[in-house]
């Protein structure tokens, strides 16, 4: 008798802890997935039933008629928005409450990463953005386009001075290899030629702190998402502390060097000491247009800079310059690539505005230049639309929020504090309601 009354306790404990929290969407009138107990629907892409983006699309597609479906990120409900009014809605109009993203690592036990502005959380995260807004200006931007354009020039002349007719390249490594100088000189203020020397330091280090995969990694995630509390209690760190220090170390180096030397270049890290100065500069009418820009909000306006600008402060936002760009610009200059090559229409009628552009500026790109390059932005406005680098978007509520849609089916939605939302940036892109023949 006291065995059945143990299961039966066992079978209770088990529907109350890891059934009945996979019920949290259906409960409340969501359409919902049908998730696994224990994992929830992270399955998919645990057991590599399915990529990122197929998992984001299988969702995205399970219910065409819903403006949002639940499902489960293991035992975490997350709500997937899918209409792109409520999207704006909630990123734009009540942006107030989804100010955050998930945090999963402690700042105290990996600063670098929780200092970072994809990391940073309410005043912090304003007064950073602020920050690096105010730096971040057009006139910055273009300064800075002629270090970008010196690295360009370096790839280029590598490749002519093989002086052969056909060269066969691996386009991720080639690519990553470029976006790692980009990011050397931009945002570390060194320069390095990652193609000429293979095996320099900087590359290495770069690859290594960016580099999420393997078993150690993956159970550290792991642990993140299920033991969120146990891992934080522990300190556990994500990224590899060899590389955080290697480039803590440039930062202060670099940093002790400008400012006994009084050098100044235009990089990241000069604007981030003029911000650290309280040095504010203002726009000098550099005209953007074009599909791929997108206007700074007006509300950055009202936030005030951060007044303290620590080294650490600096190299996080160094360091994100990796996380948002090693990786992710070269994945998409190889979907460009390969576009263009399955695509000669639009590679000719490309190649043909470079040359003339090119032409008609003395053989000179300017940013300037770049910006008014039409055919380019579209191209890659739809090499972004059809191959996102960032699938998705998350968000986390800040405060209680009521979900309601006007004349809509679907129930009134009470979101208490730290609930999730993702934007399926893959699933809209690939939504024939919103992009006609997205293939």
């Amino acid at each position: 008798m006291i065995w059945l009354i143990g299961a039966a306790i066992v079978a209770a404990l088990t529907w109350y802890l890891f059934v009945k929290p996979l019920h949290y969407w259906s409960d409340r009138g969501v359409k919902q997935t049908k998730p696994w107990i224990f994992l929830g629907d992270s399955w998919t892409t645990l057991f590599r039933r399915m990529s990122f983006s197929e998992f984001l699309e299988w969702i995205y597609n399970m219910y065409p008629n819903e403006r949002y479906v639940g499902f489960y990120q293991f035992s975490t409900p997350t709500l997937m928005l899918r209409d792109p009014e409520l999207i704006k809605q909630i990123t734009v109009k009540d942006f107030d409450h989804f100010t955050d993203h998930r945090s999963f690592v402690d700042p105290d036990a990996d600063p670098l990463w929780g200092k970072n502005l994809f990391s940073l959380k309410g005043q912090r995260w304003r007064e950073m953005r602020a920050t690096l807004s105010g730096s971040f200006t057009s006139s910055k931007m273009k300064t800075m386009f002629a270090l970008m354009d010196e690295a360009a020039d370096n790839f280029v002349q590598y490749f002519l001075d093989k002086k052969e007719d056909l060269i066969e390249l691996e386009m991720k490594d080639t690519y990553t290899r470029y976006t790692n100088d980009v990011i050397a000189t931009t945002a570390f203020g060194i320069k390095v030629d990652s193609l000429a020397e293979p095996s320099n330091t900087f590359y290495l280090m770069g690859k290594k702190i960016t580099n999420f995969t393997g078993i150690i990694t993956t159970l550290k995630f792991l642990g993140f998402f299920v033991f969120p509390t146990i891992f934080k209690k522990l300190k556990i760190a994500l990224l590899d502390k060899d590389a955080s220090m290697f480039f803590k170390t440039i930062i202060n180096e670099t940093i002790k060097t400008r400012e006994d030397n009084h050098i100044v270049r235009p990089d990241m890290i000069n604007m981030l000491l003029e911000a650290r100065k309280g040095i504010k500069h203002e726009e000098n009418g550099a005209v953007e247009t074009g599909f791929a820009t997108v206007q700074e909000s007006s509300d950055m306006g009202k936030f005030k800079q951060l007044k303290t600008l620590t080294n650490d402060d600096i190299t996080s936002q160094a360091l994100s310059f990796f996380f948002a760009g090693f990786d992710t610009i070269s994945t998409a200059m190889c979907f460009g690539s390969y576009e263009l090559a399955v695509n000669k229409d639009v590679q000719d009628r490309l190649r043909e505005e470079i040359r003339t552009t090119y032409k008609e500026n003395d053989g000179k790109i300017t940013y300037d230049v770049l910006l008014k390059m039409k055919y380019l932005d579209m191209v890659v406005s739809e090499i972004l639309r059809k191959w996102p680098v960032g699938e998705s978007l998350d968000r986390i509520c800040t405060k209680p929020y009521i979900l309601h849609i006007g004349n809509s089916e679907q129930p009134r939605i009470e979101l208490p504090k730290d609930s999730q939302i993702w934007i399926p940036v893959h699933g809209i892109h690939r939504d024939p309601d919103n992009y006609p023949d997205p293939e």
